[in-house]
């Protein structure tokens, strides 16, 4: 650690979030490698260390021995006001150098609102913020992540964006910057070869213009980059890298635990999700392979507790055998198993006795809509008979708490259903009282969880319009309203960040403009309620003559061009087309396992998908 830093951090709340040193954390020297990577989440540490991406990127990288690969987060306000009133420039944790001098910077976007942060960052490393005037070969500044889908608000800031499955393009893209350091290439001969590595976007390969009506006319591609992107795509994860350690932090993080990967993709095509279709073709690691990895984790981590991560872990084909090895040394271990993403429609009998056998917490689930009407427009495919069968079950074993997802301002969604999502409440709380076993002497609490539902891309909702913020208010009013028991509590998202983050979610290039200004006029952590301002994001789009509303408000018809339809995430355009048509009739469609329903992202594995009956 550089003496400045180490002087300042008797002024900051965490010092810990800075200095680095932790268990299983990678020091190399710096004189033995040649590249050196910047890995930033443009967010808290509590938040960036919780990331499971990051932790694969930063072993993976750290693998090769002529690369180093150091951590970097956002300063928090006090942090910051010492960097720049003392003139310290964003270092990385490892090493304590300046990130300046690295050969590439690579941000995780998970987020829209945390867009100002990435700015916020390449300044606070004493750079230039936008990418025609870093003008050197390196450093590099990427981004990837689930927004990354459509990067075109943000690309004016960043020289490559990657698509889908980092382990792919970023050991591609650090060969060929390698190869160029060693030739003295120039930065634009570096991105006219990256162009052609799979998986890797060069937004200043396209130009931008727009029809009268504001739409956009076309992205043209020059110099030969390709007309459409294709993302990068593990075919077989028990091959593909996993760490067999995490660094383990000195602070409390949001999820401070073990966690092992089981598949990605999913089946389920609920019609909102952009996670369910970008993360396609569904591929499952074996039962072997998971239990040797977390075995690993929890050796080299000394963790208590181990997390499945999926977007459903139920839906695992062997999960049953799955949980009974992994319930077989847990338990002798002592290792709390964490079960996220279970869903009411497979919670079967079997899996409530792998439960049984692990540490009792709340158990959640997601009808997401109030009524059967609007559940089979999203393709939830789950009724409420189930719900309550599956909160019963669980009542009968023990459970005496249960949160309930849902959204709000979904497709065609009217006062109805949101009185739904607060009789849905209470049948719950009905099913634990009527239940002859439950636990006598007790209550039940009943969390309802309302998101704001924001249409995004590669969905089939991408066209539809995002409800306004007056509306979203109203049925927030009317959901507390229409709540008859104290033993249901209800959280809800603030509408103004909804907002926001629908128009990042779906614009287009000239809201890079927006997103500078917002930042030059103090824009920053916009995902956290009690730093965001709004007055100063409106002023931004005012300033650049943008509506934002022009991104939220409007249906988009299907013969229109979309900012992201030069990007390939494998689902086809008509596929999604047929999901919105057929939301609007309230039909559904069965999951991948029950009949394939010809999405096309099979094709980006060679024709193979785990989920193909």
């Amino acid at each position: 650690m550089k003496k400045c830093v180490e002087k300042v951090l008797q002024y900051v709340q965490k010092p810990a979030r800075y200095v680095g040193g932790e268990l299983n954390s990678v020091v190399k020297d710096p004189n033995k490698v040649d590249l050196r990577y910047a890995l930033c989440f443009p967010d808290l540490y509590e938040i960036g260390m919780s990331h499971l991406g990051m932790k694969i990127l930063y072993s993976l990288v750290n693998e090769r021995e002529d690369a180093w690969c150091e951590r970097v987060f956002a300063p928090d306000f006090d942090m910051e006001e010492q960097m720049r009133k003392n003139d310290i420039p964003l270092f990385a944790l490892e090493s304590g150098d300046y990130i300046k001098d690295f050969d590439m910077i690579g941000f995780s976007l998970m987020y829209e609102l945390a867009y100002t942060n990435v700015l916020n960052l390449l300044d606070l490393a004493h750079l230039e913020v936008k990418a025609k005037d870093r003008t050197d070969l390196t450093p590099i500044v990427v981004c990837g992540g689930p927004c990354v889908c459509n990067p075109e608000p943000i690309v004016d800031f960043v020289d490559l964006v990657l698509l889908g499955d980092g382990e792919e393009n970023t050991v591609e893209v650090l060969d060929l910057l390698k190869e160029c350091k060693k030739n003295g290439s120039t930065k634009q001969e570096f991105l006219l070869k990256a162009k052609d590595i799979k998986g890797v976007y060069v937004p200043s390969l396209y130009e931008d213009s727009y029809n009268e009506d504001g739409t956009l006319k076309e992205l043209k591609p020059l110099y030969g980059a390709p007309a459409k992107v294709k993302k990068s795509v593990v075919s077989d994860l028990d091959k593909c890298f996993y760490p067999k350690e995490f660094v383990v932090p000195f602070i409390s993080i949001v999820h401070d635990r073990a966690v092992e990967e089981i598949f990605r993709g999913c089946i389920r095509g609920c019609r909102f999700c952009q996670a369910g279709f970008t993360y396609r073709p569904i591929r499952e690691k074996t039962v072997e392979t998971i239990n040797e990895q977390a075995k690993a984790l929890i050796k080299s981590t000394g963790y208590d507790e181990l997390s499945l991560c999926s977007l459903s872990t139920s839906d695992h084909s062997c999960v049953n055998e799955m949980l009974s090895s992994l319930i077989d040394w847990t338990v002798k271990d002592k290792i709390n198993l964490s079960l996220p993403s279970l869903r009411v429609d497979n919670f079967s009998d079997e899996l409530v006795d792998k439960l049984n056998k692990v540490r009792k917490s709340g158990l959640t689930f997601a009808p997401e809509a109030g009524t059967q009407r609007l559940r089979d427009v999203i393709n939830k495919n789950v009724t409420e008979d189930e719900v309550l069968r599956t909160c019963t079950k669980a009542f009968d074993n023990g459970w005496t708490s249960v949160k309930l997802y849902f959204m709000m301002g979904l497709p065609t969604e009217t006062i109805e259903d949101i009185e739904g999502i607060a009789n849905l409440g209470m049948e719950v709380v009905h099913a634990f009282y009527k239940n002859p076993n439950r636990q006598k002497g007790t209550g039940v609490q009943v969390s309802i969880s309302c998101a704001s539902f924001i249409p995004k891309p590669f969905t089939p909702f991408q066209w539809e319009p995002e409800d306004s913020m007056e509306s979203l208010q109203y049925k927030q009013e009317h959901l507390l309203k229409s709540i008859p028991s104290k033993k249901i509590k209800v959280s809800y998202h603030v509408t103004t960040t909804s907002l926001l983050e629908g128009v990042l979610a779906r614009g287009d290039r000239r809201l890079n403009n927006v997103i500078y200004d917002a930042w030059k006029s103090g824009c920053k952590f916009d995902s956290w309620d009690d730093k965001f301002d709004f007055d100063a994001w409106m002023n931004a789009f005012e300033k650049n003559g943008i509506d934002p509303h022009f991104y939220t408000k409007r249906r988009r018809p299907f013969d229109e061009l979309l900012p992201w339809d030069h990007i390939d995430y494998g689902v086809s355009r008509k596929f999604l087309e047929n999901e919105n048509k057929k939301a609007h009739e309230n039909k559904t469609t069965p999951h991948c396992r029950i009949k394939c329903a010809g999405c096309g992202a099979n094709m980006l594995n060679g024709g193979n998908c785990d989920a193909r009956s």
